[in-house]
């Protein structure tokens, strides 16, 4: 059972442990502490069998490494694919299921006994998106009934904060991808809630906007300075957005100069009803950026030049000055532009140059 005590010492961290890993590792110490182990673990395993990727946090004597230094052909005895067969909540000796095969249990044993390992206990936890996870617990000397106890009383709770944390590694994993794709394509995003007032903001936006425009955004707030007209239109377009029959996506010129152009949308899977404005963010080119787009698409660089120019908003008589062409040579390389690149119009050159960016 757990005390009082136990609900302060182990449950805290591990309910910490959700965003934030090394708090797993605090629990696992108090909870080596409490039990007098010489190793506490919690495995986990993304995909199925022995080629599965494993996360471990422990506490106390590393077995895994101890092991792999001291014979590396042992790590087999150690892997827990073994331990697919445990009923998920039930907490098991590892005895009970290696004594069907007594060569391989004495082989074990043998090769515990030199990390100083006589005993162990292992609980399976239901599985969660796809991870299996494991709480596990060896000693010096037998293992107690407590401890069986106390690791079948804890299993539901580090259930349910694996659980928490495996789904947060995912939408963090999610996010990460979103936002390295959003900055490579120079696109940044606005949330706004139906007064229009500001959600959230991308860094790199919010940057933008102090640089250019002169003052800090503040959540909670409308957004200003950009000028009459662009605030009304942000204020109508977020009641149409947060309403239930949101309308199609729609254009809007939040700033003329700089030029801070929006597409605004519905938002999809949040709290509550809200408004996406995605910006476009001027990107400066570099040569490393010709010569990513020129590899991609197999182009030859002065074409990807050009490609760029025009994705920067460029007419092909701008771009032809700034590259030290006639309007003719440049009006040629667009024609072979489309051509390779199969767009047919300027709004596509966004999209097939967005390798090209820092």
């Amino acid at each position: 059972m757990l005390t009082s005590s136990d609900e302060t010492d182990l449950l805290l961290p591990l309910i910490r442990g959700i965003v934030d890993s090394a708090q797993l590792t605090e629990f696992l110490q108090r909870l080596r502490r409490r039990t007098e182990a010489e190793h506490v673990s919690i495995v986990l395993r993304k995909g199925e069998g022995q080629h599965g990727g494993i996360k471990d946090f422990h506490a106390g004597q590393d077995l895994r490494t101890d092991l792999r230094g001291s014979d590396p052909f042992a790590m087999h005895a150690l892997e827990r694919i073994h331990y697919d067969r445990l009923r998920p909540g039930r907490v098991y000796s590892v005895g009970e299921f290696v004594d069907h095969d007594p060569v391989f249990r004495a082989e074990r044993m043998a090769k515990m006994a030199r990390l100083g390992i006589t005993d162990e206990r292992v609980v399976r936890l239901p599985p969660i998106d796809g991870t299996d996870a494991w709480l596990i617990l060896a000693r010096a000397r037998p293992c107690e009934a407590a401890d069986s106890a106390m690791l079948s009383s804890l299993a539901p709770y580090v259930e349910a904060t694996l659980r928490s944390y495996v789904q947060l590694e995912d939408h963090r994993v999610r996010a990460s991808v979103s936002t390295q794709g959003l900055a490579r394509s120079a696109t940044a995003w606005i949330i706004f809630d139906a007064e229009a007032r500001l959600l959230a903001m991308d860094p790199r936006l919010d940057a933008w906007i102090r640089t250019n425009i002169g003052y800090a955004p503040r959540v909670g707030e409308r957004l200003r300075d950009l000028g009459i007209q662009a605030e009304r239109d942000l204020a109508a377009a977020a009641a149409l957005f947060t309403s239930a029959a949101a309308p199609a996506p729609r254009a809007v010129l939040l700033h003329e100069h700089p030029r801070l152009e929006a597409l605004l949308t519905a938002t999809t899977d949040m709290p509550e009803p809200s408004m996406l404005a995605l910006c476009r963010l001027p990107n400066a080119r570099t040569p490393a950026s010709v010569e990513r787009l020129s590899k991609v698409f197999d182009l030859p660089p002065r074409e990807a030049e050009l490609a760029i120019a025009l994705n920067e908003g460029f007419s092909i008589a701008e771009a032809a000055e700034r590259m030290g062409l006639t309007v003719e040579t440049a009006r040629n390389y667009s024609k072979r532009l489309y051509t390779k690149l199969g767009v047919r119009g300027c709004p596509n050159w966004s999209v097939l140059s967005a390798t090209a960016w820092q």
